[in-house]
């Protein structure tokens, strides 16, 4: 029996205790919104910015642009929303989107953390619109060190709205050059500058033991409310492109904000509490890892396999990833005594703030950021960043299960007839009381309700689709 998506997706979030609609308050407030203050910016918009997302996205949260040097170094800068320009800290809109912390994403709807007139328009960095920017200025070497970085506020203009899917085929050589890069000279040579600044710091990262993994990506594919199928998402150049460009930025916004001296909020990847399972896997694949965890053996682990079996590497990297853990948000206050880095990205200094349409950690370090550039003391205090940082991983949280519910109902209608049949399937997860599994071909998760006993994450494993209620997000399987 089919069912309205949008209805579950709704349902999933007052039941995770999100409030999708924000109130009166808040809608007021937006309706007398003034401009934009320009004061004291840098007028950035001869540069030629673009931005790289999906097709669809409309919440544009960063441009970028690059610039070659004289003895051969890349300057690279990141242009991000100035959001806080128009969402104070204390206005109702502040307050809901610090209520829900993040928008939520379930491939049918979109709960955006601020009103679409915000997210999608006067705060998204359009095509050929002006906007009010933080700037990240990065000066990236030749060996892929960046060897200075600055921080301001300016206006700019993105000038070409480009996608992920379209730009990726065409740097890797097998799609055609997009119509806006082929119409001008000026923006191809852009790109290609780009992908140099990229792969510079991606190699810088890889000596440093950055875990370079690659998962899948599942989206419903939805006709007249019927689910025909499960689009994947994976990787290629230009995802990459913008990854290594927001892991920059990210890292920068860290040690600007640890040089002024301001507590801020960190993100956070702990070393991994399953470490041992981590060594069984690479050991059933004759690689012998250290007893304590290590990040640049795992990275060279990694590499080899995706070097070796690229089909199916993804299912690995699925199980690297459930073992590594979430991240977190937590509180960072000036000095190094309470410092903890980003285990995955292999990053001592690692904060978010490429996202303020999108994250509300973001926001607040915007707000951190700019306090600091004007010299004027800190919006926030330990004790509220704490909070801020503790209510983020929740809400965080509490988002995965909302998706992950979307994600489940959409593939239960879409294999509601398949009842009986079998599929070979990877571990993603067991706990105490539940073992789940993935799909190979759909990328459908589900959980075992029979036969799971001495299944363990990463194992390859054959199942039995025994029941699905897509009301409920439901897939059971049994093990064979």
């Amino acid at each position: 029996m089919s069912i309205p998506l949008e209805r579950v997706a709704l349902r999933a979030m007052v039941d995770n205790g999100f409030q999708p609609e924000p109130p009166a308050s808040a809608r007021r407030e937006l309706a007398a919104l003034p401009d934009t203050p320009r004061d004291g910016v840098r007028d950035l918009r001869q540069l030629r910015w673009s931005s790289i997302d999906n097709v669809t996205s409309k919440d544009l949260d960063q441009i970028e642009v690059a610039e070659s040097m004289p003895d051969g170094a890349i300057r690279l800068r990141i242009g991000i929303a100035d959001v806080d320009a128009l969402v104070p800290k204390g206005s109702a809109i502040d307050a809901h989107a610090a209520e829900n912390s993040t928008s939520v994403y379930t491939g049918i709807s979109v709960f955006p953390m601020l009103p679409d007139a915000l997210s999608t328009d006067r705060t998204s960095l359009l095509e050929g619109g002006e906007r009010i920017v933080v700037v990240t200025e990065l000066e990236i070497g030749t060996d892929g060190a960046i060897r200075r970085h600055d921080l301001y506020r300016a206006i700019a203009v993105n000038h070409a709205k480009l996608d992920y899917e379209s730009v990726g085929a065409w740097l890797e050589g097998h799609g055609p050059q997009p119509d806006t890069i082929a119409a001008d000279d000026s923006l191809e040579a852009q790109l290609w500058l780009q992908d140099r600044a990229a792969g510079l710091l991606k190699r810088l990262r890889e000596r440093a033991g950055v875990l370079d993994l690659d998962t899948v990506e599942a989206t419903p594919v939805a006709r007249d409310g019927v689910i025909e199928s499960l689009r994947v998402s994976r990787k290629n150049r230009a995802r990459d492109l913008i990854e290594d460009f927001m892991i920059a930025a990210n890292g920068a916004v860290a040690r600007f904000l640890a040089a002024a001296g301001r507590s801020a909020i960190r993100r956070v990847v702990r070393e991994p509490r399953r470490w041992d399972r981590i060594a069984e896997i690479a050991a059933s694949y004759g690689i012998h890892l250290p007893a304590a965890p290590d990040g640049k053996a795992l990275a060279d682990f990694l590499a080899a396999r995706r070097a070796a079996d690229p089909l199916r590497f993804p299912d690995l990297s699925l199980s690297v990833v459930k073992l590594l853990g979430p991240g977190e948000y937590v509180l960072d206050r000036p000095g190094p005594a309470d410092d903890i880095g980003h285990f995955g990205l292999a990053a001592p200094d690692y904060t978010h703030a490429t996202a303020p349409n999108r994250r509300y950690a973001d926001l607040v370090t915007q707000r951190l950021v700019k306090a600091a550039i004007a010299g004027a003391p800190a919006p926030y205090s330990d004790d509220e960043l704490d909070a801020i940082a503790r209510h983020c991983t929740e809400r965080e949280n509490a988002a995965n299960k909302v998706e992950r519910l979307a994600r489940k109902s959409a593939a239960a209608m879409l294999l509601e007839r398949r009842v009986g049949a079998t599929f070979d399937a990877i571990v993603t997860g067991v706990k105490r009381d539940a073992t789940y599994v993935r799909l190979l071909s759909p990328p459908a998760e589900g959980r075992v309700v029979r036969g799971e006993s001495g299944m363990d994450v990463g194992e390859r494993v054959r199942v039995r689709l025994v029941r699905t209620d897509a009301e409920r997000g439901f897939i059971d399987f049994e093990g064979i």
